[in-house]
């Protein structure tokens, strides 16, 4: 019996280290260059798995054999599978940052993974090492324009043509972004405020022109308000210019005759880009009533996570009662460019740049009311990327005026649409 268990036990562990034996993957042991020869002509011949298997066999003795592994990411990228492509550049890269083939892979990976924010950080992670090459800012150019920035792509396309006037691709490429740029914009934004009580619903509409030029855009807005019963409209100009590569301004002036709006709003705000996709920014605004003047100082955080966006932006309002405090933070999610995203944000706080209802035609007493607001939106263009439209949905618990200490709910549903031209 003791002898049939053992034989028993025997089999069963012989057959276990036989089935590991035979899983174990046996290392590469022939000649790596022809081997590689042979796994391109079977990639070249639509054969890619078996060229793939080839490859990731030569690589179980030669993992540092970069040629062979950035051809490997390549062609995980021709099959579309753009992480697994970007894991075997960014090991080369992670062994020797200073092999411009491998970047030029990887960033054109990005843009085939439609991941244009993504191609740009490492468009200038890698000009960092290659200065103003002309391969790497072409793909650059090609980044800002997937990312919904065509004035920076024909800049960036141009640095190419001023060092090298002669280089077709970029002169191609500087054509068909001529084609397709649209300097112009008009709009339409819509929404209205639903009160849990006390009062009827507020309705906002904003029309906008927008133009961009090779100093900055501009956008001019008219805004019709219907509220408490009365309509008013305020009339406004935007104005966002560039100082110098990374730091660039925002200037508002408006002016208005009704009580729904400040006689008058100003304000400015300094953009300074920073290292590891961050971005900062410093302002005020201004506004004018007939008896009382309301100063708000303001800034932000921005940054950028690949395809992610946040943003923190605080309102510190001086007053007769002491300084109110909001903040609102900021989550995008960004899909194909700048116009195709998910946008959530959650704020606490009154802050009359953002809660322009002025109820009782008085701000000051105002500034200090409680609020807790959040806020969803989606953002998506046309197929031709002339028409960008989005909805937006918030729900607001404010505090009231006059009866502090008692709150209202506030819900908000909005629609924008644009429409770009040459």
């Amino acid at each position: 019996m003791i002898s049939k268990i053992v034989t028993k036990l025997t089999f069963i562990m012989l057959f276990f280290c036989t089935f590991q034996m035979l899983g174990q993957e046996k290392k590469f042991s022939g000649d790596p260059d022809s081997s590689f020869k042979t796994a391109r002509e079977l990639a070249f011949n639509k054969q890619r798995k078996q060229a793939q298997d080839t490859l990731l066999f030569i690589l179980t003795k030669y993992p540092d054999y970069h040629d062979i592994r950035e051809f490997l990411g390549t062609t995980y990228s021709w099959d579309e599978d753009y992480k697994k492509a970007g894991k075997e550049f960014a090991y080369i890269l992670g062994k020797d940052s200073k092999r411009k083939s491998t970047w030029i892979a990887a960033i054109k990976n990005e843009l085939w993974a439609n991941m244009p924010f993504i191609a740009l950080k490492m468009s200038n992670d890698a000009l960092e090492i290659f200065p103003n090459d002309p391969e790497i800012l072409t793909l650059k150019a090609s980044a800002y324009e997937k990312s919904e920035n065509p004035l920076e792509a024909m800049s960036t396309i141009q640095l190419v043509l001023n060092q090298n006037p002669d280089n077709q691709e970029a002169k191609d490429y500087k054509i068909n972004l001529n084609k397709t740029l649209s300097q112009n914009t008009v709009g339409i934004n819509s929404s209205v405020d639903i009160y849990s009580d006390t009062f009827n619903p507020m309705q906002y509409y904003s029309f906008k022109y927008g133009r961009q030029t090779k100093y900055g855009s501009i956008i001019a807005k008219v805004n019709l308000n219907r509220r408490f019963d009365e309509n008013g409209a305020q009339y406004e100009v935007d104005l966002y210019p560039k100082i110098t590569k990374g730091l660039y301004a925002y200037v508002n002036f408006g002016l208005a005759n009704s009580f729904l709006f400040p006689d008058m709003r100003y304000g400015a705000e300094l953009y300074k880009s920073l290292p590891k996709s961050f971005e900062v920014s410093l302002g005020f605004r201004t506004l004018k009533y007939a008896t009382s003047t309301t100063n708000i100082y303001t800034g932000s955080v921005g940054w950028y996570n690949g395809n992610n966006y946040w943003s923190f932006r605080p309102y510190l309002t001086p007053g007769d009662t002491g300084t109110s405090k909001s903040g609102n933070l900021i989550f995008r999610r960004y899909r194909s460019d700048a116009n195709n995203y998910l946008e959530l944000s959650a704020g606490m706080g009154y802050s009359p740049e953002n809660n322009q209802n002025n109820i009782s035609g008085n701000l000051a007493p105002i500034v200090d009311l409680k609020s807790q607001k959040f806020n969803a939106g989606y953002y998506f263009s046309s197929h031709n990327k002339q028409n960008n439209w989005g909805t937006q949905f918030g729900i607001t618990h404010q505090e009231k005026s006059f009866d502090q200490g008692s709150y209202f709910w506030i819900y908000t549903i909005g629609l924008t649409w644009e429409l770009k031209f040459k």
